[in-house]
């Protein structure tokens, strides 16, 4: 049951992440990965709320638990491209937005983390 439910939320997460990151693409242009950053840091405040959701408020199954932290979060967030959009604006020279990119994505990602875990106690 753990096997199929992380399939099915991952494979939801990873066509909300391609849908988004589309609609992303086409309105914020420019050489800064906004799609990537916005959808990690969406990412990271889902997961926070989640997890006290999953261990504070309610006790779910653990399947429904690995489907939606690891399976749905899990496809939706996405490190490698992060770091693969960070290594070519490097490659580009583009330091100052490659920094931006590491440092950005790091910060907001603990500070959205954090605001899920804080709405999550709050609800």
């Amino acid at each position: 049951m753990t096997i199929a439910g992380v399939a099915i939320a991952g494979a939801l997460g990873a066509l909300a992440r391609y849908g988004l990151g589309g609609w992303l693409t086409a309105r914020l242009p420019g050489a800064f990965p906004w799609e990537t950053f916005i959808i990690n840091i969406s990412g990271s405040f889902i997961i926070g709320l989640l997890f006290v959701i999953f261990t504070e408020k309610l006790m779910p199954h653990p399947a429904l638990r690995a489907s939606l932290m690891v399976g749905f979060v899990g496809a939706y967030t996405t490190f490698s491209t992060f770091s693969l959009e960070t290594f070519r604006l490097i490659e580009d020279r583009a330091i100052g937005l490659a920094a931006a990119n590491v440092v950005g994505s790091v910060v907001a990602g603990l500070l959205a983390v954090w605001l899920g875990v804080v709405v999550a106690r709050v609800i």
